[in-house]
């Protein structure tokens, strides 16, 4: 069983082609139809995000106080552009993965690797977004405080983005 039919509805088994799952009578087909239009809405929120904060980002080194940043800070704005663009990058994938393979009856390996993708995606958006902060408050605050500060911020991501569904998950 994959990761993602395990974190979707249980199906019973059976001989019967359409299956009841928490109250849906729908055939793997549709089930699968289901989920890809889910997935499809959950990315849309997420490329969104991610593409303004790199279009933000890139527009950065154009501006003149950016000379004025030291070695460190040109690292950390470094890394941040390149796990926008790798989190860009697999947050668009999905749509990509799915017309390569459109019409070759693979829906729901489709929804498997696009959910996949959109995992990473969100991790690569936690990490940029963690290291953007941490370049805006080492400029704007002292070290030590955009340290604390970050570490604040990324243990909140943390409970929202991952304790409260992993919670929500094991309560049910």
């Amino acid at each position: 069983m994959t990761d993602l039919q395990k974190s979707d509805d249980r199906q019973p088994t059976g001989t019967d082609s359409r299956r009841a799952s928490a109250g849906r009578d729908e055939t793997a087909a549709e089930r699968a139809d289901r989920r890809w239009v889910e997935l499809l809405q959950e990315v849309r929120v997420a490329q969104t995000g991610v593409q303004i904060l790199l279009a933000f980002l890139l527009s950065v080194a154009f501006t003149p106080r950016f000379t004025e940043l030291g070695s460190t800070d040109r690292t950390i704005y470094v890394i941040t552009i390149v796990l926008g663009a790798a989190a860009t990058g697999a947050l668009i994938a999905p749509v990509s993965f799915h017309r390569f393979v459109s019409g070759q009856q693979m829906k729901p390996q489709a929804v498997e690797w696009a959910s996949r993708l959109t995992v990473t995606g969100l991790l690569l958006l936690l990490c940029t977004i963690m290291c953007a902060l941490l370049l805006i408050l080492r400029v704007v605050l002292h070290q030590s405080a955009a340290l604390w500060i970050v570490s604040g911020v990324f243990l909140w991501f943390l409970a929202c983005w991952v304790a409260l569904p992993v919670w929500a998950r094991w309560s049910k």
